[in-house]
Formats: structure tokens, C-alpha cells, sequence
């Protein structure tokens, strides 16, 4: 029984006006980096949805033991990134949940991913991440899920497939759930 992670990285940044994943940290880190440095501190696979002719993560996620995944139609938006990653883990019979995050939020809290993890492993239901009543990112999904994941086009996500309202909450004390990086002032904000 393995949870895996799942890093959507294909993203076109265009609010943040460059390759936000090459934006520097304060630690001196790329943000993707930094995201996939605590994706494979928790996890035991861990894989990369890029872009075509992407030349950055793959440097990064060989860097740290992950794999890349190349989606052909990353500009159609975030769904068809899922849809890429499910369709990869549906071939790994061993992978039993995924814990799916963003490339531009580098101040989740590795224990933060963790407690989704065990979470994951220990009900096989979909999990959220709760700050303060907010729901946050990232999400983890049971097996169940990955045929429909499969399936998902456009920009919306797996919004379209379950109401996170209604899925069992993970509390946490992390702000950076709530925390994404789309604009360079966002990366202002997490400097201070």
C-alpha cells in the first residue's frame, strides 16, 4: 500500500509574468525546489506533470528523486494535468492514494503532508486540508478516483468530481495550505 505524490507543474504562470517554478526563495531554492524537496521527504514516488519542451523540472525533479510526466495538452488547463497523472497511476497497482499539490505553493509544512498521507492510507477516502476553516491544498484522493481523474478536462480540476466539503477534514495548524504563488507580489508576501 503506497501513497504517492502527485505535483502539478504545468501551469502557464501567466498572472506572475515568468516561469514562477524559477522564482527564487528566501533560502535561496527555486520554488519548485522547494515543493518537490518536501514531496519526496514524505512520499515514496513522487511524480511531476510538466509541460511540453519544459526544460527546468526535470533538472529539479531529477535533482530529488521524482519523475516527470509530460502532458501534450498542459495549455487545456489543469484537468487534462490530472487526467495525465491518474492515467500514469492506474498502471501502478501498488499506488492505493495520491496526495495531489500545486508547484507554486512552497510553504506547506511537511508535517502537513504527512498527516494527509496517513490519513489517506488509513481510510482510503478522499482527504482536504482545513486552516482555520478554510479549505487548502493539496488534496489527497483514494485509488477509487484515479478512472474518474482520468477523464477530467479543462481548468476546474477534481472540483468536478467530489464536494470537499463533504470529505473528511484533516485540521491543521499551516497556513501555507491556503498559500499559492500566482502573482509576484504572492512571493512578496511569503518572503515576509
Amino acid at each position: 500500500m503506497r501513497i504517492a505524490g502527485l505535483i502539478l507543474a504545468a501551469g502557464q504562470s501567466s498572472r506572475f509574468g515568468s516561469d514562477k517554478r524559477q522564482a527564487v526563495l528566501p533560502d535561496g531554492r527555486s520554488m519548485l525546489d522547494a515543493v518537490v524537496a518536501q514531496y519526496t521527504e514524505v512520499f515514496d514516488v513522487v511524480w511531476l506533470v510538466v509541460g511540453p519542451l519544459d526544460a527546468f523540472a526535470p533538472d529539479v525533479a531529477k535533482r530529488h528523486g521524482a519523475q516527470c510526466l509530460v502532458n501534450e495538452q498542459a495549455g487545456l488547463g489543469m484537468g487534462h494535468s490530472l487526467a495525465c497523472g491518474a492515467k500514469t497511476l492506474l498502471t501502478h497497482m501498488d499506488v492505493t492514494g495520491v496526495v495531489v499539490g500545486l508547484a507554486d505553493m512552497p510553504a506547506i509544512a511537511s508535517e502537513t503532508l504527512l498527516a494527509l498521507r496517513q490519513a489517506l492510507s488509513m481510510r482510503s477516502q478522499a482527504v482536504v486540508p482545513v486552516y482555520r476553516g478554510q479549505l487548502g491544498q493539496p488534496r489527497g484522493l483514494p485509488r477509487s478516483c484515479f478512472a474518474a481523474l482520468c477523464q477530467l478536462t479543462g481548468d476546474q480540476g477534481a472540483r468536478q468530481l467530489l464536494d470537499w466539503h463533504q470529505v473528511e477534514a484533516i485540521h491543521v495548524d499551516d497556513p501555507g495550505v491556503l498559500l499559492d504563488v500566482d502573482r509576484p507580489q504572492d512571493l512578496a508576501k511569503l518572503r515576509s
